[in-house]
């Protein structure tokens, strides 16, 4: 018995053996075609190597070296204005593309859809995180004479008449120093600074935080706003500035002292016919 089922027992083994070295076989075959049908796809079809998105990208970003990838492309469907090696993506010695169109993942990189190397997509690609863009009216006066461009930092002036009266309270109209360093993303609507001529400009678009404007919103509702053009290299932080007419005419405010009056108290007696007034300190 035992003799018996020692050989079936290698009988089992054989033939498990068997089926291995088989099925080992059968998918070695297989995956030899698989590759050798793609190698025929691949010939059919000839490609290309063309820029592509390695993620979605959304209007106003700007497309870093990681977002990008060369993958073949059919050449018989290669879209209009695409980046190869021959036309590169980046040109190292000006700025990166920002997206003016979105795009999905794998999607063809084309000129339509991007900037020039260090363009822009509009205002929203040039405010930064947490900036808001505020329009602010304009004169001659105000507007420095036109000499204002994209890219300038001004000072902001409020002019005004504060109501009450409140003796500690400026009298007439005063100015104030109420944004300092405000920069300047577009001037009436241009956004770029190419010419050099001055422009007298209507409103001048300027990049604040939702707090700077507030308190512009509400300056310009309650009186009028000056813009002081500041030095490019200018790094100098504006101390808090107020003029009334008194300090500009440098008129002295005087101290009213109130004079305390001192009241008497008096004691009337008659000597006869007499009357006679004493006068005594009063009691508190």
């Amino acid at each position: 018995m035992r003799l018996v089922f020692g050989l079936v027992l290698i009988a089992g083994l054989g033939l498990a053996g068997f089926a291995v070295y088989m099925a080992q076989n059968y998918i070695g075959a297989y995956e030899t075609a698989l590759q050798e049908e793609r190698a025929k796809v691949t010939a059919a079809v000839p490609t290309q190597e063309i820029y592509i998105a390695t993620r979605a990208l959304a209007f106003g970003e700007q497309i870093a070296e990681e977002d990008v990838a060369l993958a073949p492309w059919p050449t018989q469907i290669l879209p209009d204005g695409y980046f190869d090696e021959a036309n590169p993506f980046f040109v190292p010695t000006e700025g990166p593309r920002v997206v003016v169109r979105a795009m999905e993942k794998n999607e063809a990189l084309v000129a339509i859809k991007v900037s020039e190397p260090g363009g822009d997509a509009g205002l929203t690609s040039r405010l930064e995180r947490g900036q808001r863009a505020f329009a602010i009216k304009v004169d001659v006066a105000s507007g420095v004479s036109g000499f204002l461009r994209p890219g300038d930092r001004v000072d902001i002036y409020w002019t005004g008449r504060i109501p009450g009266n409140d003796p500690n309270l400026p009298v007439g109209d005063v100015t104030k120093l109420i944004q300092t360093g405000i920069g300047l993303i577009a001037i009436d609507q241009m956004a770029h600074s190419d010419s050099p001529d001055a422009t007298i400009a209507r409103t001048v678009t300027v990049a604040a935080s939702p707090q700077q404007v507030a308190a512009l919103a509400q300056a310009q509702s309650t009186g009028r706003l000056s813009l002081s053009l500041m030095s490019h290299n200018d790094d100098t932080v504006a101390e808090v500035i107020e003029v009334d007419q008194r300090s500009l005419l440098g008129i002295q405010k005087e101290e009213q002292k109130a004079e305390r009056t001192l009241e008497t108290c008096t004691i009337r007696t008659n000597r006869g016919t007499e009357k006679i007034e004493i006068p005594i300190p009063c009691a508190n």
